[in-house]
């Protein structure tokens, strides 16, 4: 076969190219990846700084108020003047309060915040310029940290949180809940000691994030805050966009209203979670970071909105906060995808043009394939006539013959020489000798085989007539009782014969099963397609790489899990299936996939016959076809012998008349009925093609 060796070169041009390629994209990869990896951590570094640099000066502007003399003077005297257990009226009413109130308006105007709080040891606020506020009591886990380092004699940062009391928001708009953050600084008596702590107001969804503002990468970067519960602390770059897909409402900001938990899903696609968002699992990025890894990632995850980013995060453990910076994956690796476009581009075209060549090449030695088949057709082959081609399938060429002295009509195929080599023509060989060894009227015949001088190689069979059970159920819907009965026992006839004699045919379904009009019998069986067939004796023969061997649907569970370990038990599962179809209309199980389908008949029980059918079925007969499908081959009934004993004791085993038979053929195959052989008949054609079509596959079903 010269084409064999020829195919090489294109096929070797195409991999050494193609590897060539692969390797100097997978190194430009790696270097955009590097630098991709590069400006994150860049990035997250600079905000970093920038954000130390920021808070260093908020709480240094806190501890300048707090140690100025006037200030300071002004908050003891608040304090000396309220009583211990004062109340909020009390405390608005003391002079001291707008002493002090007029000392701080400078300081605030001048560094832009917009509020002030004193706070008593005891988590009272003592002073603030809004007078709902003075008098509260801060909350437990606030006032805990405060505990441990204002009232230590540190100054800190007290988290973005949502305010108890109605406050303006960035728009002006008053309400409560609005996010706000204070930096704090102890106060000192004239002992030195702390006396109570004074706290700034800053609005975080303008200064704080103004500050995650300052080293956004590209149209989708943004940088941003969270504590330890996964709860967003600066704005959004996203904040629309939040809007439009249900995580706002209108009036809302980021600023605390985000948790950054993966969706599972991208939501700006419309789609959404099938849980609540609470249940939800925090971002890889948000996950990582409060376990305190800090890290990078460039190869994708999911953010907040579902969408695919790459990132960079850290935990800042002085601060009690962490901080990320990510940017959408379709942004970061823009870059890349238009050289993996360009690399798959002109990997395609070689190839398409490795395929040219080879498709050249296979024309010319079809053309020389048909040449030689053609000078067949003009002669005789042996004993045999060749008359017209019925068919066309994977593996050759179907034509009806006739025997040069029997005038007996007969199918001959001849094998594509370009699709087969010694092994695969060697393989075919066994598979006819081992078919050749059964006699049994209802098994099909073989008549011949051989090559042609020309060194095709052909086989001869019984050229058939007639309609597979797969069509009779789809043309003609379900099948009484009493013809399932007839159809089965000629079936298990043919199969109690391969078994007496050690083969199992290991492909029982509708399609492999004639009904025909044969010597004035209706309903005659014919088993075909015992290309799959196997010697108990030589099971490694009969499969190539541990396939799976069968049709899914009609296969066997020990089939299914390791085919080696067939017997012919699990030719009776597949007898027990295909009565099922007959009188169902359905096979036992259908699925999405082959694998679906697979694994249902490993380890999932069919319906009762009776469950699943609309005429009525005698539960004898249901009883012994549920039999034949038990998971365990032990539970089966002994051999096909047995079956077909079994199916002659039913009281319907013989409600299947002849009358009714030959009134069928007459109604729906008259053509058969009257001995013809059409030469349009697509039955026949179909039944010549699929009998012997002995496919070569890696017995995969």
């Amino acid at each position: 076969m010269w084409h064999r060796h020829i195919w090489l070169r294109p096929l070797i041009v195409l991999v050494v190219l193609a590897s060539v390629g692969w390797v100097m994209r997978a190194r430009v990869a790696a270097t955009l990846n590097a630098q991709l990896a590069s400006v994150l951590q860049t990035t997250l570094q600079t905000e970093h700084e920038a954000l130390r640099l920021w808070l260093r000066t908020q709480r240094s502007q806190a501890e300048s108020a707090a140690t100025d003399p006037q200030i300071a003077t002004a908050i003891r005297a608040l304090v000396d003047s309220a009583k211990p257990d004062a109340t909020a009226l009390e405390l608005l009413t003391l002079p001291q309060l707008a002493e002090l109130r007029r000392e701080l308006t400078p300081v605030l105007a001048a560094h832009h915040y917009n509020d002030f709080i004193v706070l008593k040891p005891s988590g009272q606020i003592v002073a603030s310029f809004r007078n709902e506020l003075v008098g509260l009591t801060l909350p437990a886990e606030q006032f805990e940290s405060l505990s441990r380092t204002v009232f230590a004699g540190k100054s800190t940062i007290i988290l973005p949180a949502k305010s108890r009391a109605v406050l303006p928001d960035r728009h002006g708009v008053e309400r409560s809940g609005v996010p706000t953050m204070f930096t704090v600084a102890p106060v000192l008596d004239d002992q030195g000691g702390v006396l109570v702590a004074l706290g700034l107001r800053i609005q975080p969804d303008v200064e704080f994030t103004h500050i995650l503002e300052i080293a956004r990468i590209g149209l989708t970067g943004e940088t941003y805050a969270f504590d330890r519960n996964g709860t967003l602390l600066s704005n959004s770059r996203f904040d629309e966009q939040l809007r439009q897909i249900g995580l706002l409402s209108e009036r809302e900001d980021s600023t605390l209203n985000i948790l950054l938990r993966d969706p599972g899903i991208d939501l700006t696609t419309g789609a959404r979670p099938t849980g609540s968002r609470a249940d939800l699992p925090l971002t890889h990025a948000i996950t990582e970071a409060v376990a305190g890894r800090d890290g990078v990632d460039i190869h994708g995850y999911r953010d907040y909105r579902g969408v695919l980013v790459v990132g960079a995060w850290q935990w800042l453990s002085d601060e009690g906060f962490g901080i990320a910076t990510k940017v959408d994956v379709s942004e970061a690796h823009q870059t890349l995808n238009t050289i993996n476009y360009a690399f798959w581009s002109l990997f395609a075209l070689l190839a398409i043009a490795s395929m040219a060549m080879l498709t050249s090449m296979l024309r010319a030695d079809r053309m020389s394939e048909q040449a030689r088949l053609a000078t067949i057709e003009l002669k005789r082959l042996g004993q045999y006539t060749l008359e017209e081609k019925l068919g066309e399938g994977g593996m050759g060429v179907v034509y009806r013959a006739k025997h040069a002295m029997l005038h007996r009509p007969t199918a001959v195929k001849f094998l594509d020489a370009a699709k087969t080599n010694e092994k695969t023509i060697a393989r075919f060989e066994r598979e006819v000798q081992l078919t050749s060894q059964l006699n049994h009227p209802n098994t099909i015949a073989i008549y011949d085989y051989g090559r042609t001088p020309e060194g095709v190689f052909y086989y001869a069979m019984e050229y058939l007539d007639g309609i597979n059970l797969e069509n009779l159920v789809d043309w003609h819907g379900l099948q009484p009782e009493g013809r399932v009965i007839h159809i089965l026992k000629q079936v298990c006839g043919s199969l109690a014969e391969a078994h007496h004699i050690g083969l199992i045919h290991r492909d029982i379904k509708p399609a492999n099963i004639l009904l025909n009009y044969r010597g004035g019998l209706f309903d005659f069986v014919k088993l075909l397609d015992f290309g799959l067939v196997k010697t108990t004796e030589h099971a490694a023969l009969a499969t190539h790489g541990g396939g799976v061997v069968g049709t899914p649907l009609y296969m066997s569970p020990e089939a299914c899990r390791s085919p080696e370990s067939v017997d012919a038990r699990s030719d009776l599962y597949a007898v027990g299936a295909v009565g099922y179809f007959l009188l169902t209309g359905t096979p036992l199980f259908e699925g999405e996939s082959v694998l679906d389908i697979l694994k249902a008949q490993a380890d999932t029980l069919p319906e009762a016959i009776s469950q699943r059918t609309t005429q009525a079925v005698s539960p004898e007969l249901e009883s012994l076809l549920m039999q034949c499908l038990a998971k365990d081959p032990a539970h089966r009934p002994a051999s096909a012998q047995h079956i077909a004993e079994a199916l002659s004791q039913l009281a319907t085993g013989d409600s299947w008349t002849d009358a009714e038979a030959r009134q069928w053929w007459q109604r729906f195959m008259p053509k058969q009925t009257k001995g013809s052989l059409p030469k349009t008949s697509s039955s026949a054609e179909f039944a010549a093609t699929v009998a012997i079509e002995v496919r070569h596959r890696p017995e995969s079903g």
